[in-house]
């Protein structure tokens, strides 16, 4: 008799080929896929024996979920707490862009989060950040700067799969010498067949064809579906996560059976939602409730993403590739919660078992201490001074439920020697403190809209700079809320009637925090209430504020330079 390691029987295993389920017995040796055994084999006398056997009647079996797109960093976790979330949702690969962490501490915080990835259960592969920052130094500072020769090395590190996403879209079009494009006609040259991601909100026409000619082929970001129309009909490789779910989106794709050119990602996902609702799995999930086909939603969520990123070695449950995959109950498959996970044929996850709790993961010290801030006093939120007149007309940043881009607005406020009496303007004072120790600037601006409407925030995970956010409706809670942050060395916190309401400390270059995934998720989870009660109305209140400063999202954003025109791609005045 022939030995293998796994045998599991009777089960309704997902072909990615045919799109179909059918009944099969699959054996698994050394870790990968040896043979499915179907309905119409099973007479066959093959001669193999299992070392362990289970039995997957009344069970489906799906390739483990492949997520090609996403940020660790964006759940406030570190790599090893984050996988096992992940796994725990059917997820066994990743591959992450740590362009915020680089933010802060540069290529270090890059290494750190490869080497915090190899004790996680999963596969975590990482793509170059390419734009960091997102912008340049004359509309945002900070902490890390990678430029051509770092991505270079950073290529050829273990793990690293494809170049992160290009974000400063509106440079690469004017033809502007950036270092993500001379690192662009480097790999025309040296790795033409690389898989390069795109950020390119709004491009269309002439413009989205000189992005795409750039190689630049992956698009995940919100569009009209226009905008997505022509994004398929130049070749470029969709990318759909949770807010790009939508009806006529989806339709577009079964109408075409675009399945081919299309996977299922999260980008960003916040700790407290990943506890409740999930990962990769509440997408897939969301979809098929939406009507997209079961089984091409599964194709969608494994093999294509797979393809994308050349890990021909998973993403199908056949003969040579890795033993990746989750079994679910058949009669509960659409709602993808897996019973057990298995990851190189090894069970890293069952349903009700005890965890067992691992080491955490030790960042360098300088990680911890990453806030280079001057004393926070009253006289620092002062937006304005020395202001002509009894009135003055202000740009203002408009907050939209339902996407995470803005408007600008304006707004007159009235003026008292010299300063803007914004208090009873219906707009919050917006603040920004550059806290790398690079210039000490210090950002001002106004919000309104579906915004906080009393009380104060502050956050140190502010897109992508990472420098110190606070905004509020009078200057004692916002003293208090960004003092808070201080002592805690980094995190995001509410603050109303000179006491802080919710906090969530990231002492990890202030933006991931070391406490278990669900501490994370529990405390996150009071910060997004305490934000809905002091009147923000967001579907996700919590990147919304967090990205407030991101200046490669339309229209009006503030940073430690000042407000960002994101389409003009430049610092315009507060006072008009």
């Amino acid at each position: 008799m022939e030995k293998v390691d796994l045998l599991v029987k009777n089960a309704e295993v997902y072909n990615s080929y045919l799109k179909l389920f059918e009944v099969a017995d699959v054996y698994v040796l050394k870790g990968r896929i040896y043979y499915v055994c179907r309905e119409t084999q099973k007479a066959e006398q093959h001669g193999l024996e299992a070392e362990r056997v289970l039995d997957g009647s009344g069970y489906r079996m799906l390739p483990g979920f492949v997520d090609i797109h996403m940020h660790i960093e964006s759940s406030m976790m570190t790599p090893v707490s984050f996988g096992e979330r992940a796994a725990e949702c059917g997820v066994t690969t990743l591959v992450s862009e740590p362009h915020e962490i680089a933010n802060v501490v540069g290529v270090s915080g890059i290494h750190e989060m490869i080497n915090g990835a190899k004790d996680a259960p999963i596969d975590i592969y990482y793509g170059i950040p390419s734009s960091v920052p997102s912008t340049n130094s004359s509309l945002e500072t900070t902490g890390g700067v990678i430029g051509f020769e770092e991505m270079k090395h950073l290529m050829d590190e273990d793990g690293v799969v494809c170049v992160g996403e290009v974000m400063n879209y509106r440079q690469i079009i004017r033809g502007d010498e950036l270092e993500i494009t001379k690192y662009l006609d480097y790999l025309r040259e040296e790795d033409p067949q690389a898989v390069i991601e795109g950020h390119c909100p709004s491009l269309t026409g002439l413009d989205l064809a000189k992005f795409l000619y750039r190689g630049i082929d992956g698009d995940h970001t919100e569009h009209t579906l226009a905008e997505l129309r022509d994004r398929f009909a130049n070749g470029m490789f969709v990318e759909i996560q949770e807010k790009m779910l939508r009806q006529d989106v989806l339709d577009y794709i079964m109408e075409n059976r675009l399945y081919e050119h299309v996977s299922f990602v999260t980008d960003d996902t916040m700790a407290d939602e990943l506890m409740e609702y999930g990962q990769l799995n509440h997408v897939v999930q969301t979809a098929v409730a939406m009507g997209f086909p079961l089984e091409e939603a599964i194709y969608c969520a494994s093999y294509t993403p797979a393809r994308r990123m050349n890990l021909r070695d998973r993403g199908a449950i056949a003969p040579g590739r890795k033993a990746d995959f989750q079994l679910l109950k058949a009669a509960e498959c659409g709602n993808f919660q897996p019973e057990r996970v298995f990851k190189d044929g090894r069970e890293i996850y069952q349903k009700g078992a005890q965890k067992k709790q691992k080491d955490t993961y030790a960042f360098p010290p300088a990680f911890y201490d990453s806030l280079h801030l001057p004393e926070l006093t009253a006289r620092k939120f002062i937006p304005a001074e020395g202001i002509a007149g009894n009135e003055a007309e202000v740009r203002v940043i408009q907050v939209q439920d339902g996407c995470t881009q803005t408007k600008e607005v304006r707004v007159v406020m009235p003026v008292e020697d010299g300063r803007l009496r914004w208090e009873d303007s219906g707009c919050m004072l917006a603040v920004v403190f550059e806290r790398h120790g690079i210039n000490g600037n210090i950002g001002y601006g106004f919000v309104t809209g579906d915004c906080i409407s009393r009380g104060a925030a502050a956050t140190t995970y502010y897109h992508d700079h990472h420098n110190l956010f606070v905004i509020g409706s009078n200057v004692d809670d916002m003293l208090v809320a960004a003092r808070r942050l201080t002592e805690l060395k980094g995190g995001i916190c509410t603050a109303e009637d000179g006491g802080i309401a919710a906090e969530l400390s990231l002492p990890v270059a202030g933006i991931l925090s070391e406490e278990p995934a669900d501490e994370i998720g529990r405390m996150l989870g009071k910060v997004r209430k305490s934000l809905i009660s002091l009147g923000y109305r967001h579907y996700n209140p919590i990147m919304s504020l967090c990205t407030l400063g991101l200046p490669v999202s339309p229209a009006l954003k503030l940073t430690d330079c000042g407000l960002v025109d994101v389409v003009k791609g430049k610092i315009v005045p507060l006072v008009l």
